[in-house]
């Protein structure tokens, strides 16, 4: 039964809202755990029982962190990694372009900076080189260094490995793994296929950390005291949102200490990002994700690779502030080459149908560095895995994004081991391939077959969940201070997302190219600012414009808006329903 009684709204979705067994499950938990409501539906939302709600409300490292060693290859890979140290031997960190790559890096230069070692870091060029370990590159790099340690890439890199001749090489990722490992001193990756899967959650940042958990375990127990760990956090907690890993396990606490570690403000890199942001208030997931995430892959994805993950490991407040500056003027020029790459593969992609299995589109000359936002667009608007190609004469470079229980990165891994892509791989909601032009259409007719088998383009618009119902009122900032306690929220973890109904529009805006400031009020007095970002990009924009005095239904997120030093309760606008 739908929510409200809202069978469709402005963007065709169905509301939902919390099932008989939640409501119930709020119920117990506000009578036995004695905490606001909002707390309680969020844990009764998460399966989290009376007993449980202390631990989960207030996530300890010191609990939740895995057993380093639980991992194939740690205590190896973390053994070598210390006799690189010792000896002061030449060390070179291969890392991918995107923000967990360049947080992983950037965890390895500050630890081994602050052992006296300075390392070398290599990021390939998205265009020129591809992602992940090529061989003239590791051919190089194994010719002037004694180790290389590859972060964030490198587990299906078997011929680039086996070419660092004279070089040992330990792997440190999290992409799905082959049937075979590459030649090389040790592969961490919790999804190899000789892996439990049980760590499958941890981005390559989380990895890293682990491998120098790892590494201080061996230092105390040879007497020697290394880098403070905890100091590190807010890197791990920015890879780990920015690369959408689930908020579940271990990632619990690695981003709710890391957030508090960014808040001291210690880091140069993140301070000056967060400076040119505009970020006025304590960090949330949020502006890990949307803020500071888009701004450090700017550099990979248009720009100098390089450029984030020097941003992130730099001691320099001067430096720190030149490439802030930069990677957000390259943010606003993706930005715009995303509009157009975006404006062209939707029309594609709605000529060539919307209900299929798989929604792709290719086309000339699109910049590799958007086709992955791209395809994350498309797989939003028609809720299904979704491909988005850029080709450059007769090879192409693509990027794909799935939904939940679709797994894209295992069916690429299949079509390229079927010989209908040069490469490709990833993991369950993110895949990268190359494709020849006369290999597309059979190549993409293959996926949309193998994604079908997993139930891709079984339904239609995804339904709306909705956790309750709040009237403008009750929005305050105490209740967001209070919903946060059950944070932090993300992938796997969404924050709770509300109902407010029978509202009219008192003031509506178009800011920007697409998005939309409304003033809303029950009629009574109480009102509510609301923001819908992308509004133009569907029918919700004209229709909130001009609504000609109807009311309507509104369902979004809350949050704090600070400015001036003043705060105030926004609400995040996602749909919108005619009230009948």
């Amino acid at each position: 039964m739908s929510f409200l009684g809202v069978e469709q709204s402005l963007s065709g979705r169905r509301w939902v809202g919390p099932s008989a067994d939640v409501e119930r499950a709020t119920e117990m938990l506000v009578q036995q755990a004695g905490l606001p409501r909002a707390v309680c539906q969020v844990l009764a939302r998460r399966g989290v029982p009376a007993m449980e709600a202390p631990g989960f409300l207030d996530p300890k490292l010191k609990e939740l962190l895995p057993d380093p060693r639980a991992m194939k290859d740690m205590e190896t890979a973390a053994t070598r990694f210390l006799a690189a140290v010792r000896a002061k031997q030449r060390i070179a960190v291969f890392a991918d372009y995107d923000v967990d790559g360049g947080s992983s890096a950037a965890l390895l230069l500050v630890w081994l900076r602050q052992m006296g070692l300075q390392a070398t870091l290599y990021v390939p060029d998205r265009i020129d080189e591809g992602y992940g370990p090529n061989v003239p590159a590791m051919q190089d790099l194994a010719a002037r260094h004694d180790l290389i340690i590859c972060v964030d890439c490198g587990t299906l890199s078997h011929e680039p490995i086996a070419a660092a001749k004279g070089a040992d090489v330990i792997v440190l990722d999290h992409h799905l793994g082959g049937e075979t490992l590459p030649d090389c001193a040790a592969v961490v990756n919790p999804n190899r296929q000789d892996e439990s899967g049980d760590l499958g959650y941890l981005c390559a940042a989380g990895v890293v950390f682990l491998m120098l958990v790892e590494a201080g375990r061996q230092l105390r127990e040879a007497g020697v005291k290394g880098p403070d760990l905890i100091s590190l956090l807010d890197l791990v907690a920015l890879a780990t949102v920015a690369d959408v890993a689930p908020l579940i396990g271990a990632n619990r606490a690695l981003v709710r200490q890391g957030l508090k570690v960014m808040a001291q403000r210690q880091r140069p890199g993140l301070v000056a990002l967060s400076d040119v942001a505009r970020m006025d208030s304590a960090p949330n997931s949020y502006h890990l994700g949307f803020l500071l995430g888009p701004r450090v892959n700017a550099g990979g994805r248009i720009g100098q690779a390089d450029l984030g993950a020097r941003l992130l490991s730099t001691e320099s407040p001067h430096e720190a502030e030149a490439l802030s500056q930069r990677l957000d003027e390259l943010n606003t020029e993706r930005r715009d080459i995303e509009n157009a790459v975006r404006a062209a593969a939707m029309e594609q992609a709605e000529v060539r149908g919307l209900d299929a299995p798989l929604v792709w589109a290719a086309g000339e000359g699109w910049h590799p560095g958007v086709v992955g936002i791209v395809a994350s667009r498309l797989k939003e608007a028609a809720n299904r895995p979704a491909i988005v190609i850029g080709f450059d004469g007769d090879e192409g470079k693509g990027s794909g994004r799935s939904v939940s229980g679709v797994d894209l990165g295992a069916s690429i891994q299949r079509l390229a081991a079927e010989g209908l892509l040069v490469k490709g791989g990833g993991h369950k909601m993110a895949a990268g391939l190359t494709v020849m032009r006369d290999q597309l259409e059979p190549a993409m007719a293959r996926l949309s077959e193998l994604l079908a088998k997993q139930g891709a383009g079984d339904s239609g618009p995804a339904d709306l969940k909705l956790d309750g119902t709040l009237m403008p009122g009750a929005a305050t900032v105490d209740l967001i201070e209070q919903i946060e306690e059950a944070g932090p929220f993300g992938a796997s973890a969404p924050a709770p997302r509300y109902a407010l109904p029978d509202l009219q529009v008192r003031f509506a805006k178009r800011v920007g190219e697409s998005h939309l400031k409304l003033s809303l009020s029950d009629g009574v007095g109480a009102g509510l600012d609301a923001i819908a970002f992308g509004a133009f990009d569907g029918p919700m924009g004209e229709k909130l414009s001009n609504h000609g005095g109807a009311r309507f239904h509104f369902a979004g997120r809350l949050e704090v808006n600070t400015w001036g030093g003043r705060q105030s309760v926004q609400l995040r606008l996602e749909d919108a329903a005619e009230a009948n």
